[in-house]
C-alpha cells in the first residue's frame, strides 16, 4: 500500500473516530488533513487504482454520513436557540409585569 493512500485510509479511521464521538474540533481539523491527503493520492505516480478507489469510496460515504450528522446537530441547536430566545422573551414580559 502507497504511502499516500495509507495516509487516506488514517486519517478517515481518525474522522470516523472523531465523528462517533462528535468531537468537532477534531473534525474540522481532519477534514482539512483529508483534503490533503486526497490530493496527495491523486498525484502520486505509483499507484493501486483499485485500492484507492477503494479507500475514496470509504472516505465519500463518511462524508455522507457527516453531512448528515452536521444536519441532525444543526436543527437541534436551532430548536435549543428558539427555546432560548422564546424563554427570554418570556422573562421580559414577566419583569414587565412582576
Amino acid at each position: 500500500m502507497s504511502s499516500s493512500v495509507q495516509f487516506l485510509e488514517e486519517t478517515g479511521s481518525a474522522l470516523r473516530s472523531a465523528l462517533a464521538s462528535q468531537d468537532w474540533t477534531a473534525i474540522g481539523a481532519l477534514d482539512l488533513q483529508c483534503r490533503q491527503a486526497v490530493e496527495e493520492a491523486m498525484v502520486e505516480p505509483a499507484r493501486d487504482e483499485t485500492l484507492l478507489r477503494a479507500r475514496m469510496q470509504e472516505l465519500l460515504d463518511l462524508y455522507r454520513q457527516l453531512v448528515t450528522v452536521c444536519q441532525h446537530e444543526q436543527q437541534r441547536l436551532a430548536g435549543e436557540l428558539i427555546q432560548l430566545n422564546q424563554s427570554q422573551q418570556g422573562a421580559k414580559v414577566y419583569q414587565l409585569f412582576g
